[in-house]
């Protein structure tokens, strides 16, 4: 150590002897000039710098063709990964047992079919869903098998933008939504009707030289007004009476019929609907509905976010999370407009909504009373002093309901399904927060590879069918398809409210 510092010292000491004043300018000269030059470098080379120099010249002294080219378009923003393509449960359900000819009625070459060529396409899954349900009770009870089909997406409901969507549109296989004799399932034991078939295994058993038609313009004046239950009947008639083996039910042109559906939604926005309910929840089309095992397995990968985070409870309460949940439906997007036009229409609560066993009421005021509108946005559009209150007295009247139970009721976790995000969702769960809720989770805070992505709104209506509690919009479909899995899996009408 010590030979290393006196050699360090001859050094500088032999540095200081050749030392003069005129060496020293000319090393402050050296150094100027480096550091001059050092920065003229860094501020050509810094990305700000040119930049602004290039718009300086483009200003100064424009290009021969500056002003006849077009501005570069913006690259679409892509979401990533794309949707699924879901080749493989295609194939699966292409290889559905009943997809064979040998088989003996009624299924296989000698069977019947019935397929509605009139079904709804292109708008919301749940205006979809209530319909289909409604068209494979009708084929169950016709001795038919009924004939299911892709969801066919409205391009702006889908969760990915034009750019990535496929062509022909975007669609979604059945069997990726949900599960049950509508999606090819099995009935009951020891049930012997036929099982539903898939659209591409129907070209198969019934070429279309084999097809009967109907038009639905040649029915449907005459069912007019009826209630739910007279359609139902007259269409089941007509359809088990029939000697041909496939049929095939075709819409009215546009302009003859709009809504050529033969459970329209004339029906659904009205209370004839209600008529078709004793029979519809206990066929085994409703009591067969479930998730899809992408749906499912959705379920059991975000279970781990409801993990009650606020104290104990004063007694013993679940280990489930489903079971103290209260699981509220916020639909906004849409419906900022939505509900002032059902104000103005004076509509009433929409489909199984109306049920009389639905604790919630609405009744519009007079077209001429100044506060219809506002009475409406109360319950279709509530704001988040609304919703607070109405989840506080929810959530009393059905632990109060159980008041005398030894262990008492818990709901500790708050679900929120909503198309909203941002600074709205945000406020709405500071409040909630303010009121004593500690476990706030949210459809936006759910994670979702590609397939559940797709999916996401049946996911959310499997959470709402699952928890302890649900609160729903009484106008919305989505709400409606809830109620009726509801009450057809035995829940109490406490757990079931409205907005």
């Amino acid at each position: 150590m010590a030979n290393w510092a006196n050699v360090r010292y001859q050094q500088i000491h032999s540095g200081a002897q050749n030392w003069n004043p005129s060496n020293r300018r000319r090393q402050i000269l050296y150094i100027s000039l480096g550091v001059f030059a050092f920065f003229l470098l860094l501020g050509i080379a810094h990305p700000t710098t040119r930049k602004l120099g290039k718009e300086y010249y483009n200003e100064v002294i424009p290009s021969a063709d500056s002003n006849t080219k077009p501005a570069k378009e913006e690259e679409p923003v892509l979401k990533l990964p794309g949707p699924p393509t879901y080749e493989t449960l295609k194939k699966w359900e292409d290889d559905l047992p009943q997809h064979n000819l040998d088989l003996p009625f009624p299924e296989g070459k000698t069977g019947r079919y019935v397929k509605f060529s009139n079904q709804m396409n292109f708008v919301g899954w749940n205006n979809c869903l209530n319909e289909r349900l409604m068209n494979a009770h009708l084929a169950y009870m016709s001795k038919r098998a009924y004939v299911f089909n892709e969801y066919v997406w409205a391009q702006e409901h889908y969760p990915w933008p034009p750019v990535q969507q496929p062509p022909g549109g975007p669609r979604t296989p059945l069997n990726a939504i949900i599960s049950g004799p509508m999606a090819g399932g099995p009935w009951d034991e020891g049930d012997d009707a036929p099982r539903s078939i898939s659209e591409r295994w129907f070209d198969v058993v019934c070429p279309k030289d084999s097809r009967h038609i109907i038009h639905t313009e040649a029915v449907k004046p005459a069912l007019k007004d009826l209630t739910g239950s007279a359609i139902f009947a007259h269409w089941q008639d007509l359809l088990l009476n029939l000697d041909a083996r496939c049929v095939e039910i075709v819409p009215a042109p546009w302009d003859v019929d709009s809504m050529p559906q033969i459970f329209d939604l004339w029906i659904w926005g009205s209370d004839r609907v209600l008529s078709l309910w004793d029979a519809f929840s206990h066929s085994p089309t409703s009591r067969l509905l479930g998730p899809s095992p992408i749906v499912q397995a959705a379920i059991d990968r975000n279970t781990y976010l409801f993990l009650p985070r606020g104290p104990r409870p004063p007694h013993p309460a679940p280990r489930d999370v489903f079971a103290r949940m209260l699981a509220m439906h916020l639909r906004r997007g849409d419906y900022l407009a939505h509900c002032t036009n059902l104000a103005n229409w004076g509509s009433t609560y929409y489909s199984w909504a109306q049920l009389p066993a639905v604790v919630d009421r609405f009744a519009p005021l007079p077209a001429d009373d100044p506060k219809r509108v506002e009475a409406m946005l109360a319950h279709c559009l509530p704001n988040n002093a609304q919703i607070v209150q109405k989840i506080k007295e929810v959530r009393e009247d059905y632990v109060n309901a159980k008041a005398g139970d030894s262990e008492g009721r818990t709901l500790d976790v708050l679900y929120l399904l909503t198309n909203e995000q941002g600074a709205w969702l945000d406020e709405v769960k500071a409040d909630l927060r303010k009121a004593g809720w500690y476990t706030i989770v949210t459809t936006r805070d759910l994670q979702l590879d590609q397939e559940q992505t797709d999916v996401s709104m049946a996911i959310d209506m499997q959470m709402a069918r699952k928890a302890a509690v649900f609160i729903g919009n009484g106008w919305s479909s989505f709400t409606s398809n809830i109620i009726h899995q509801r009450f057809v899996d035995g829940r109490e009408p406490i757990s079931i409210r409205l907005t």
